[in-house]
């Protein structure tokens, strides 16, 4: 069975833009424009958001889809392909590849049924879970003992649904309070306005910098959700999705993907199990 699920990768990731067959949908004009539109976010550290220094974007979802622009430049022929960069929010990043303003999105968007009826995405890029930021003096170590409580979450997210589908199940009375942005949940979070906030677990770990006392704030044990993260792209493109996978196959095979986790998350240690067994899945052989 395992040598016939791997002859049939290998089949799906054979290296068909070599052979000559007239290009289509985003590939063709990536080429023609020897330019890949990416969309990035300015307000998801470490996956995306913009250096002070530098003010480019940077993060770990950037350096992945950096290696990626490189590698389709590479299949496609095209010497020197460029990045045009285009900022995008929590709530338009799917409008983006889906309206074609970009060919991609490199960021923490986390791959659901529902999205997927609108954009594609790639092989899974990280595996994260929805967590709830909570005070460090805190007797709260499970969702139900937020009962009563305030819970930030900015809607339109898989945060927002996680939360919401844990209170209904567990039938806790929590109030769910609508923020825009992080940064504004952790504002809301440190004026009292809320008792906690839910978002991705390794973003909120992310946030501790900014806050004004990091030893104030801790995260609750409980995980409310499974968020895979991948790179959202057009609908209906096959061939851009398999160079896109092409590219991370080869990074994972590699042993690239390494250097990179250790850059953006080496303080957290090494990856965790769930993560190791998807760079090793997504390492689908020529």
């Amino acid at each position: 069975m395992l040598r016939l699920v791997a002859l049939t990768a290998a089949l799906l990731l054979a290296p068909l833009l070599g052979h000559g067959q007239s290009l289509d949908g985003a590939l063709k004009k990536i080429k023609n424009a020897k330019s890949v539109a990416v969309a990035y976010r300015s307000d998801a550290a470490p996956f995306s958001f913009v250096d002070d220094a530098t003010q480019q974007p940077a993060g770990f979802s950037i350096d992945l889809c950096r290696r990626v622009v490189a590698s389709i430049g590479q299949q496609l022929g095209v010497d020197g392909m460029q990045i045009r960069w285009v900022p995008v929010t929590t709530q338009d990043r799917i409008d983006a590849v889906e309206k074609g303003k970009a060919d991609m999105e490199c960021g923490s968007t986390s791959v659901t049924l529902a999205r997927s009826k609108r954009v594609n995405f790639s092989s899974y890029t990280f595996v994260d879970g929805t967590g709830l930021l909570i005070r460090s003096d805190s007797p709260a170590r499970q969702l139900s003992d937020l009962s009563g409580k305030k819970i930030g979450v900015i809607p339109g997210t898989t945060n927002e649904k996680a939360l919401n589908d844990a209170l209904k199940r567990q039938a806790i009375g929590a109030t769910v309070v609508a923020v825009k942005t992080r940064d504004e949940g952790l504002s809301q979070f440190e004026a009292g306005q809320i008792d906690a906030f839910a978002s991705d677990r390794t973003l909120l770990l992310a946030m501790a910098p900014k806050a004004k006392d990091p030893k104030s704030i801790s995260l609750l044990l409980e995980d409310l959700s499974f968020e895979p993260y991948a790179i959202v792209l057009p609908r209906h493109d096959d061939d851009m999705r398999l160079a896109v996978n092409a590219a991370l196959a080869q990074v994972y095979r590699s042993g690239d993907i390494v250097p990179i986790f250790r850059r953006w998350f080496g303080a957290l240690g090494k990856p965790g199990l769930m993560l190791e067994a998807t760079y090793i899945l997504g390492a689908i052989p020529e």
